[in-house]
C-alpha cells in the first residue's frame, strides 16, 4: 500500500483556505442555532486562514498570502472586528504592492476599500476604489467580473455621496461587464439602482 505524498507547505496552505472558505460557505446558509456555535465557528475559520497565511509568509508566496489575508478579513468583518479586518487588507494590500502583482493588487485595494466604506471613511475609500479602477482599466482585458465588482462599490458611494451622473455612469458600465458574465443578481442590482437614479 502506497504511503499518500506529504502536502508542501504551500499545498497545506491553499487547503487551509479552501477549507476555511468552505465552511464560511456552509456557516452562510446554515449558520449554527446560537451566537457561541457561530462564534466558534468564526474561530476554527480564523484559526485555519491564520495558519495558511504563515505558510504562504514563510514559503514567500504572495499572491496566497495575498488571499488568505483578504479572506481572514472577509471573517473578521463577518464578526464585527472592524480593526482586525482593516489591519488584514492592509497587509494583503501592502504585500500584493511589493510583489508588483496589479490584478491582485486591484482586488486587495478594492476590499481595504469595502472596509473604509463600511466604516464610514469615505474619502480613503473613495482613494482605494479610484486605485482599484485605475489598475483594472490598465490591463489589456480586465476579468469582467472582477472589474464590475471594483465598478459597483464606487457606484454605491457615488450615490451616497449624492453624485448622481457619475453614479449612474458606474452602474452602467457595471450592469454591462455583469451581463457579459451573466451575473444576473449583478445586473438586477444595477438595473435597481439605475431606476432608482432616473
Amino acid at each position: 500500500m502506497d504511503t499518500p505524498t506529504p502536502l508542501t507547505p504551500l499545498e497545506e496552505a491553499r487547503a487551509l483556505i479552501d477549507t476555511a472558505w468552505t465552511l464560511r460557505r456552509t456557516t452562510m446558509t446554515s449558520p449554527p442555532a446560537t451566537e457561541a456555535g457561530m462564534q466558534e465557528v468564526a474561530a476554527r475559520i480564523r484559526g485555519h486562514l491564520a495558519d495558511a497565511a504563515a505558510l504562504c509568509r514563510a514559503a514567500g508566496a504572495t499572491r496566497e498570502l495575498v488571499a488568505a489575508l483578504g479572506k481572514l478579513g472577509h471573517v473578521e468583518q463577518d464578526t464585527g472586528r472592524g480593526d482586525a479586518a482593516l489591519a488584514c487588507y492592509e497587509e494583503s494590500v501592502a504585500v500584493a504592492r511589493r510583489a508588483g502583482h496589479p490584478a491582485v493588487l486591484a482586488q486587495a485595494v478594492r476590499h481595504l476599500g469595502d472596509a473604509h466604506r463600511q466604516a464610514g471613511r469615505l474619502a480613503a475609500a473613495e482613494t482605494c476604489y479610484a486605485e482599484a479602477l485605475a489598475l483594472y482599466a490598465a490591463q489589456d482585458e480586465p476579468p469582467p467580473l472582477d472589474y464590475a465588482n471594483a465598478l459597483r462599490p464606487m457606484a454605491i458611494l457615488k450615490e451616497a455621496l449624492g453624485q448622481v451622473d457619475d453614479a449612474r455612469a458606474l452602474w452602467q458600465r457595471a450592469r454591462a461587464l455583469y451581463g457579459t458574465v451573466s451575473i444576473a443578481a449583478g445586473v438586477a442590482e444595477c438595473t435597481d439602482h439605475l431606476a432608482r437614479l432616473g
